[in-house]
């Protein structure tokens, strides 16, 4: 499987480090080395992003992203609400943060570039909440 143009432009544009790994599923896993999640309050500072990719994307939306190593509030010490959960993905436990577009997924208009911007937003949001 590989990414639709747009998202690698999108991934390089950003400068972010990543790669593109198969899932014995079916699906692919984008993995996103050090990703900052400082801004939203979080420890540590960076951690490794994964966002499972369906066969179907991008018709199919994308849902939850994962965390490794995992990532908790600074002010309480605790995981942000419905990230609790561990997973196993490539050999690894990942944290998983449960987020669902709702029905909000625009096929041919949604992309990694407005999936990005709700992990952004939901990660920022944890830390006030």
């Amino acid at each position: 499987m590989e990414l639709p143009a747009r998202d690698v432009k999108f991934l390089n544009e950003r400068g972010l480090d990543w790669e593109l790994l198969p899932d014995p599923q079916g699906a692919a896993c984008l993995i996103v080395k050090n990703f900052s999640v400082a801004a939203g309050g979080f420890t540590p500072a960076a951690t490794e992003l994964m966002i499972r990719i369906p066969p179907q994307y991008p018709m199919t939306p994308l849902d939850m992203w994962y965390c490794d190593p995992p990532i908790r509030l600074v002010a309480s010490g605790q995981f942000a609400p419905a990230s609790e959960v561990m997973e196993s993905h490539l050999g690894r436990s990942w944290q998983r943060f449960s987020r669902h577009l709702n029905g909000g997924w625009r096929p041919g208009v949604d992309s990694l570039r407005s999936y990005f911007t709700l992990i952004q937003r939901e990660l920022q949001g944890a830390a006030r909440s």
